[in-house]
């Protein structure tokens, strides 16, 4: 990947070869099918979705495509996910496999529930 620093998710994609843009962009039009409310937005320079805070980051790598969707996600689905390279709050899907968009859409799905369930408590909090 280079070091420059990109400002839109289309400038991000821009930098990789054709197979790796195609996967990319696959990748962003199902999270946007799936939570079209949520905004998009370069954060740590990486694709990143956004809704009442960020959602999920993905980022394309020399081998695999990094998804990045908050520890409380790779915590609850570890099990569906033992069979990736995975850390606290990532996950390495491999180029040369399909991506897993059944698990990707319980990960979003997830996250989208979280990010929203706080923000409502928030919200009641204030009320009070």
């Amino acid at each position: 990947m280079k070091e420059n620093a990109v400002s839109t998710i289309d400038e991000y994609m821009l930098q990789f070869p054709i197979e790796i843009q195609t996967i990319l962009t696959e990748l962003r039009a199902f999270i946007t099918k799936l939570v079209p409310e949520a905004t998009q937005k370069i954060s740590y320079q990486m694709p990143t979705f956004y809704l009442y805070g960020n959602l999920v980051h993905f980022a394309a790598h020399k081998n695999h495509i990094g998804f990045y969707p908050a520890p409380s996600a790779i915590e609850a689905f570890q099990e569906e996910l033992s069979k990736y390279k995975w850390a606290k709050g990532s996950v390495q899907f491999p180029l040369k496999e399909p991506m897993p968009y059944d698990l990707i859409k319980k990960m979003v799905l997830f996250r989208v529930e979280e990010n929203t369930n706080k923000y409502n408590a928030k919200q009641n909090q204030k009320k009070k």
